[in-house]
């Protein structure tokens, strides 16, 4: 079983390590997108900062993430169990988690480096899957090909990233929802979504499940107390 991760927006502030090191990194067959994709947000960071606000989507008080992204190649690192923050990885909690278990278990994709493993250690950046990246273009069209030759496309794949990140590597995969039911009328959760996959996929660490099949799936998320149906290749998660 992999368990398919998005980042998050939020960030730790500052990291605790040595500068980056590319080839240290997880998944070697991405280093020269990663390569273009540096190149490219440095470059844009390096320009006229409204140009780089509007494409990063920031607001004139995030200019402080423009010289982060200036920086990224001498910056402090951490982990990346440690670096992304938010709803989904607060109720997740990695940090405390078997390592060993989460190196095997769990991908984070990301728009700057494709692609993580927890251990990886890299510096808090800003760039946003849905960016268009000067003179790139979509960030996950420049994805798909590197992603697509590296990544494994047996096994379990659990799915609980987000439409942008999805669309950078599409593979067969269980992909988690979340459904808040009421009266017997059921609504797509938004917000407290990411809490729920975060929830679940601690649990599925945490319990040391490794299931081999979508049934088998639903058989563990039901016996970890979860309520869920399977809909085809969609894994549905019920709140109440």
């Amino acid at each position: 079983m992999l368990i398919l991760l998005p980042p998050s927006e939020g960030k730790a502030g500052d990291g605790d390590g040595p500068p980056l090191e590319p080839s240290a990194l997880s998944l070697p067959g991405l280093a020269a997108t990663r390569e273009r994709v540096l190149d490219a947000l440095d470059a844009l960071c390096s320009g006229p900062a409204e140009d780089a606000r509007q494409v990063l989507g920031l607001s004139a008080g995030q200019s402080g993430e423009i010289a982060r992204n200036r920086a990224l190649r001498t910056a402090a690192t951490l982990p990346a169990s440690r670096l992304y923050t938010g709803v989904l990885y607060d109720n997740l909690g990695l940090p405390s988690l078997d390592p060993e278990r989460t190196a095997r278990s769990v991908l984070i994709f990301s728009a700057l480096w494709g692609a993580l493993r927890p251990a990886d250690r890299v510096p808090p950046y800003r760039l946003s899957m849905s960016v268009r990246l000067p003179p790139l273009g979509p960030l996950a069209a420049v994805w798909r090909p590197a992603l697509t030759a590296v990544l494994p496309a047996d096994g379990l794949l659990v799915d609980m990233r987000s439409a942008p990140y999805a669309a950078a590597w599409k593979a067969p995969a269980v992909r988690v929802r979340v459904f808040r039911e009421r009266e017997g009328r059921r609504t797509v959760v938004s917000h407290m979504a990411k809490a729920t996959r975060g929830a679940l996929a601690r649990d599925l660490l945490a319990n040391g499940a490794d299931p081999a099949t979508p049934e088998e799936l639903l058989k563990t998320v039901l016996d970890l107390g979860h309520a869920a149906e399977l809909n085809g290749t969609d894994l549905d998660l019920i709140t109440h």
